[in-house]
């Protein structure tokens, strides 16, 4: 009896040894954000770890796709495959199936590029210490706004580091119509940006559609300059308000029913700028959805922090949280009424990477 009772014990441990592990694997990304930022890059690393450590988790497409990886050089000056960035995607089949690095050079590319749906795994990657530019002028009035973006991803799992992406159309003046111009819009699932500036007025980014994580990342613009129906978490990204507008609007999420599972998270991020101008996000739509936690605002946003885009029974349905932000931007004395300054448990899903199923496709930025 007493050797069943020690065999009984000895399975309990082994199956809790088992669990355990499977919960370890799997739950990396319920670990939240530390609090203090300084230790924001320990805890990445210790939680996007590299493809070898991750295969447990990750899709296998991707797991497929990154081990059959091939790198296209596009070169101002002639010496890659390719001059232009337009000329390089072109070169990639529909249906792709691999990771395709494209190693763009240093300098100025002024072209509209698009990556189509049908080519997803692209990366775009440039030199950290020489770090090209993509830049176009296409605006609403030419292209309708989510199209007048310098570039357009369509695809999954594309990735961009060290990149600028650039609208270099004229700042909207408040009489011409259609000025809206974007720099980038993504509008695949599973897309991942590090060390990424986009520069723009009104709209300057479009986070369209789809599951997205930033890092490092720049994004300036005046109105509803990052606007879409994404579900993102921005990590250590600062978002600039040029001066200059009477009234300025970080965000523009376009969440339109309860059921729609989207919404932007920003987390130790910077919110740039002066004369308490703007406002962090409007409701562009009904149920739009947006939390800033850990952010550092300057006195460039308004006291009132959020708007309901003149439509007053929005109140009741956009959830627009806060949870421990700091600066001159970010006292909550004088907050419109329906935000919600969040607890630590109402906080958690947002400070996370389970907010983007990061274990499943999130990878460490690329370098060459």
């Amino acid at each position: 009896m007493a050797g069943k009772n020690i065999i009984f014990v000895v399975e309990t441990i082994i199956i809790t040894i088992i669990i355990f592990n499977i919960i370890g694997v799997f739950c990396d990304d319920l670990v939240p954000i530390p609090a203090d930022k300084s230790q924001l890059n320990s805890w990445f690393e210790a939680n996007v770890k590299p493809l070898d450590a991750r295969k447990d988790t990750l899709d296998p497409a991707l797991i497929a796709a990154e081990a059959n990886k091939t790198i296209i050089k596009v070169r101002t000056d002639g010496s890659g495959d390719f001059k232009t960035l337009t000329e390089a995607i072109n070169s990639i089949p529909a249906g792709n199936t691999r990771r395709v690095i494209i190693w763009i050079g240093g300098g100025n590319y002024t072209e509209k590029v698009t990556i189509e749906r049908t080519k997803p795994f692209i990366t775009l990657y440039g030199d950290p210490k020489n770090v090209p530019n993509i830049i176009f002028h296409g605006t609403a009035k030419e292209y309708n706004t989510v199209n007048s973006a310098t570039v357009i991803v369509e695809s999954e799992y594309f990735s961009a580091v060290n990149i600028n992406f650039v609208n270099t159309a004229p700042r909207p003046d408040g009489r011409s119509e259609l000025g809206q111009a974007a720099a980038l819009r993504t509008g695949g699932d599973k897309a991942s940006l590090y060390n990424c500036k986009m520069y723009g007025f009104q709209d300057t980014f479009c986070d369209d559609s789809g599951k997205h994580f930033f890092k490092d990342c720049y994004i300036e613009g005046t109105v509803d300059f990052i606007f879409g129906n994404g579900k993102s978490l921005y990590l250590n990204t600062e978002t600039h308000v040029i001066p200059g507008d009477p009234m300025a609007m970080v965000t523009a999420q376009a969440r339109a029913a309860a059921n729609v599972d989207s919404g932007f998270s920003f987390v130790h991020c910077m919110v740039t700028g002066t004369g308490n101008t703007a406002y962090l996000g409007r409701a562009w739509k009904q149920f739009s959805k947006v939390v800033f936690s850990y952010t550092d605002m300057s006195d460039v946003v308004h006291p009132e922090g959020w708007s309901d885009f003149g439509k007053k029974e929005f109140g009741s349905s956009v959830y627009y949280g806060e949870y421990k932000n700091k600066g001159a931007g970010a006292t909550l004395d004088r907050r419109i009424g329906y935000v919600k300054k969040l607890s630590d448990e109402e906080a958690k899903p947002f400070i996370s990477l389970a907010y983007i199923e990061g274990s499943k496709w999130l990878l460490p930025p690329l370098t060459l």
